[in-house]
């Protein structure tokens, strides 16, 4: 097993062992990942690619034969169990001859249907959920994993790129949308998420679904995007116009701008996500948008788009050297716009390193 798998089963088993445990269902599917190396990923909640049975001295992938010979190829280290009258069967038999008395599973990414199946299969096992212990161990980037993010990065900044210099007027947000999604293929392994392209009063929807509405000048365009490579996400957001922004989106931008800038000098290790939300809070607070910037500041970035830490009003947990989260104020006007900027940084002990490139912003 490389020696990155072998740290990362250390520490999972050295929490099995604090909390008297004595094996863990792994199902989600980044998790599922980064322990061992098995890339393939969930169609749904209801179909999943498999889970991983980790016990004191035992590490066993269980899947189904589509995925038998990927499992082989990128998980070689672990026992395989290929299973055809599915997970809660298969674990009854692996549990039939190994002493099993509590097994620990992640509450999120396991349905109520699928729980009460292996309950059923296991009536004599003590379930104890477990969620979010290894999102805690994700949040913290390898000098490896750093590297891998700075690549998708770079590649979704290569596509924004080629969209700015192509983009024009009567353009439609699916237009420039499917532009994105091709240009991700080109430059990395797809979009981390299906791209956002809202131009005009669609702005003003922080989630917007791209339309067929023509883009125009004058009128905030915001494409929010990310490029998967080797596993890893990359997010950005850039507020673009043609032309000159019509009033008042050039005195919003100025002022997300500067809420971000703000918010990115001041993040470091030992400050809460709530702290740096609030950084930018006050500055548009201050600016009279407070009740039009209606999302947190940010979150984690790695195998997930969206992961730990979260940069919010909510949000006590202290950042620590390693995260990589993004930076994203926002001021959205009902029916008239809005304006997002993001980049993506690394926590360090006394700053952080903005990742993204600085391109693609205007100084108003």
């Amino acid at each position: 097993m490389k020696s990155h798998y072998l740290k990362r089963m250390k520490r999972v088993r050295a929490v099995l062992a604090a909390r008297g445990l004595d094996a863990f269902l792994v199902t989600c599917p980044e998790n599922r990942r980064y322990l061992s190396g098995f890339t393939a990923e969930d169609v749904g909640i209801s179909e999943s690619a498999g889970a991983l049975l980790i016990l004191r001295k035992e590490a066993i992938l269980l899947t189904d034969g589509r995925y038998e010979v990927q499992a082989r190829n990128e998980a070689p280290d672990w026992r395989l169990v290929i299973y055809r009258r599915g997970l809660a069967h298969a674990l009854k038999n692996l549990m039939h001859d190994r002493s099993v008395h509590n097994l620990a599973y992640e509450p999120v990414f396991l349905s109520c249907q699928r729980l009460d199946a292996i309950k059923k299969a296991l009536p004599e096992t003590k379930f104890v959920s477990l969620g979010g212990r290894i999102e805690t161990m994700r949040s913290i980037k390898s000098s490896s994993e750093i590297e891998s993010l700075k690549k998708a990065i770079s590649a979704a900044e290569k596509v924004l790129g080629d969209i700015w210099k192509n983009i024009r007027p009567c353009m439609t947000e699916k237009e420039i949308a499917w532009r994105i999604i091709e240009g991700l293929w080109q430059h990395a392994e797809g979009p981390s998420f299906s791209p956002i392209v809202a131009s005009g009063p669609n702005a003003a929807l922080p989630h917007a679904v791209p339309t067929d509405r023509p883009i125009g000048e004058g009128k905030p365009i915001l494409i929010d995007m990310g490029a998967k490579l080797g596993g890893y996400c990359s997010d950005m957001t850039r507020t673009i116009f043609l032309g000159e922004p019509r009033p008042p989106f050039r005195e919003i931008y100025a002022i997300v701008r500067k809420a971000q800038v703000a918010a990115q000098n001041a993040i470091k290790a030992g400050l809460t996500g709530k702290q740096v939300d609030q950084v930018a809070r006050d500055i548009i607070k201050d600016a009279g948008y407070g009740p039009r910037f209606v999302h947190s500041l940010g979150h984690g970035v790695g195998l997930a788009v969206h992961e730990a830490p979260i940069l919010s009003q909510r949000s006590r947990k202290k950042l620590r050297p390693g995260m990589v989260v993004t930076v994203e104020p926002g001021i959205y006007l009902p029916d008239q716009g809005g304006v997002r900027l993001e980049n993506m940084a690394l926590v360090e002990a006394d700053g952080a390193v903005i990742l993204s490139k600085n391109d693609w912003f205007y100084e108003f």
